[in-house]
């Protein structure tokens, strides 16, 4: 009887050890994670200077001054302004949307 008790209090031990075991493992999952989120949202917070940087750069680009500017140098002299006949324009949304014919089927 008391051989069945003492394995009785072994498992229960054995029991409550793999619990704890597992707890401190999640924990310690936890703390690694939470380490790293500075270091996450430095990165992600250079990211977006970055991204700024260059959508800056591209808008001064694109620019229709600096352009102009390019038009003037040299190493673009071949290129002319087009012709107001050689220039297509198509208004807003056509491209976007094709219109479909709807067929209903009425007997």
């Amino acid at each position: 009887m008391t051989k069945n008790i003492i394995f009785k209090i072994l498992i229960c031990l054995f029991s409550l050890g793999i619990a704890l075991y597992s707890y401190i493992e999640k924990q310690n999952k936890l703390t690694f994670l939470k380490m790293k989120v500075p270091a996450v949202v430095k990165e992600v917070e250079a990211l977006g200077a970055e991204i700024k940087k260059i959508q800056y750069e591209v808008e001064v680009y694109e620019n229709p001054a600096y352009l102009m500017q390019l038009i003037r140098k040299p190493e673009f002299g071949y290129l002319k302004h087009p012709f107001v006949e050689d220039v297509l324009t198509m208004p807003e949304g056509i491209a976007l949307f094709d219109e479909k014919e709807n067929k209903i089927y009425t007997p």
